[in-house]
């Protein structure tokens, strides 16, 4: 299967490290293509970001069902543009936010995601709440750490998320969690091994839900709401 892997923001160092996430979880058969559109802010971090990114990011999936992917995946945890891009695809598209709740939800019974500024805080409560998970996600958590510095000091970076998911596990009881930021996700292992508790990338959840939908044969309903947009 071929899977389609879109960074929406337009820093390639951002799209390799998701690449490299993704690779390393999927089947050896199946294929992905990495991408980002260069017209777009260089992270997005906040509602003004999104709306900028989001008409390069459907145009990368309409190249995408013209070229044959089977799924794709909107690797930002805001998932920004996640209906439309939807309307615009057969294949299943996946959210990185939406898929990591997925997974938090079925392997534990509650859990707390651990993202970058403060402001994305109240975007991803109002995802949580979206995808019917509040009563499992008990704090979204936020390291005052923008974006793009996750790559500056790598140490830096995992030791004050180290410091963040032991204050969940003591004050939220958390049982499980989420990284909240695709920048955060070739730090998933190190971290589960440090604190002791199931940490969940977004990139490597979504990648593996895609291989299972396209495995099974699902695609995206055209019957309603994720109908193609209407010729005007």
């Amino acid at each position: 299967m071929r899977i389609l892997l879109i960074n929406p923001n337009s820093t390639q160092s951002m799209t390799d490290q998701a690449e490299r996430s993704a690779c390393s979880a999927a089947l050896p058969t199946t294929v992905i293509e990495a991408i980002n559109p260069t017209d777009t802010p260089r992270s997005i971090e906040g509602h003004a970001d999104e709306a900028m990114a989001v008409p390069s990011m459907l145009q990368l999936i309409r190249e995408g069902e013209t070229k044959g992917f089977d799924a794709y995946v909107v690797a930002c945890f805001d998932d920004p543009g996640l209906d439309a891009a939807r309307e615009v695809a057969v294949g299943p598209v996946f959210g990185i936010c939406q898929a990591a709740v997925q997974v938090a939800m079925t392997i534990s019974k509650r859990f707390s995601i651990v993202t970058t500024l403060p402001r994305s805080v109240p975007i991803i409560e109002d995802l949580v709440q979206e995808y019917g998970a509040t009563h499992h996600c008990r704090r979204v958590r936020s390291i005052d750490m923008p974006v793009l510095a996750l790559e500056e000091n790598a140490c830096h970076t995992e030791d004050t998320l180290v410091q963040e998911i032991e204050r969940a596990k003591r004050e939220d009881h958390a049982e499980a969690i989420v990284l909240g930021c695709a920048g955060m996700s070739e730090l998933c292992e190190r971290l589960e091994q440090r604190c002791g508790l199931p940490v969940i990338d977004g990139v490597t959840a979504a990648i593996k839900l895609a291989e299972a939908y396209v495995s099974a044969g699902y695609r995206t309903s055209k019957a309603g709401a994720y109908d193609y947009p209407r010729v005007k």
